[in-house]
């Protein structure tokens, strides 16, 4: 019972925090172009802030696992190109391929990773490395798939979009603070107090706004609106994807801090980008959203009971 009850108090306070936005909305407080500007300006801002903040301020040198980060980057490349392969054979309609795809292997790691961490450990350098194994490269496929697999015929595969999705790689804001990050870690640069006090405080805001904004922006016809495959993609994402890699993680040797991160990694919800990346590239949004919704809302009950089994196995 105490390990249930100590899986309860790590995730449930998060999710409580959504309820809150998706309260405030419903009372009319916040509105549709509240959720829009806010998950833009997390994604562009603030959760570039929390990251160049979180990683550049860990002693990677230090602390640096290479076995740890390669199995991050791993497992995250197999899940997209396992995920990506059965899709094309299953699914027709390439828009939906596209949404499909990134929501189903994208976790929310960098926004509900670190939160999920942090009120295990509190200040954790696994949380960083985990974020430099995975994030990035997110990211760079989520790019590709959103463009190979967008709603433009054959144009989606010609020498032009091959030449966007670099352009679209190079330029996302979540890329260039990890890599900035990792330059100023590694490069022992330390700013005034200024400047680490105003880049703190943009940071901070990066976790509640994010849950605030996911809560305000729930909808449940959206979320039933495809609900096939938005189940089958929740499935993946929080079941299937931790079912297959917890145990070869608990083989190699990982533990604690380190199965945390990596139970993050595998079986957090889609993260709220995806939504806006799925919009912007041409792809199925609705279906996005769908899934967003539903891996967010059964994440509260799949996350805790990971936890609790990690935590009975003593594991963390």
């Amino acid at each position: 019972m105490n390990d249930f009850i100590f899986s309860i108090n790590v995730t449930f306070p998060i999710f409580l925090v959504m309820v809150i936005g998706w309260v405030l909305k419903q009372i009319g407080m916040l509105n549709d172009n509240f959720v829009t500007v806010a998950n833009r300006f997390n994604f562009k801002v603030t959760l570039p802030f929390m990251l160049f903040r979180d990683i550049s301020s860990v002693d990677i040198k230090a602390v640096f696992d290479l076995k740890f980060v390669l199995f991050c980057a791993i497992a995250s490349s197999i899940c997209f190109w396992a995920i990506w392969g059965v899709t094309k054979l299953f699914l027709k309609d390439r828009t939906m391929r596209g949404a499909f795809v990134q929501a189903s292997f994208r976790s929310s790691a960098a926004v509900m990773g670190l939160a999920f961490i942090s009120n295990i450990y509190g200040a954790s350098a696994m949380g960083p490395l985990m974020i430099i194994g995975a994030v990035p490269l997110y990211n760079i496929y989520s790019v590709l798939v959103l463009t190979f697999e967008a709603d433009n015929g054959d144009e989606a595969r010609d020498t032009g979009k091959i030449k966007q999705a670099c352009i679209n790689i190079a330029k996302n804001p979540i890329i260039i603070a990890i890599v900035l990050g990792l330059v100023v870690a590694l490069a022992g640069i330390h700013f005034p107090v200024i400047v680490d006090k105003t880049v703190n405080s943009v940071a901070q805001m990066a976790t509640p706004l994010a849950l605030i904004a996911l809560g305000a922006g729930f909808e449940g016809r959206k979320a039933l609106a495809k609900m096939k495959p938005t189940l089958w993609a929740s499935a993946i994402k929080l079941v299937i994807q931790p079912l297959i890699f917890l145990p070869v993680a608990a083989y190699l040797g990982f533990d604690g801090e380190k199965m945390i991160a990596i139970l993050i990694m595998l079986a957090a919800p889609a993260t709220p980008s995806c939504y806006i990346m799925a919009k912007n590239m041409k792809n199925d949004g609705v279906l996005t959203a769908s899934i967003v919704v539903t891996t967010t809302l059964l994440a509260a009950f799949t996350l805790t009971g990971w936890i609790y089994i990690l935590r009975v196995m003593a594991l963390i």
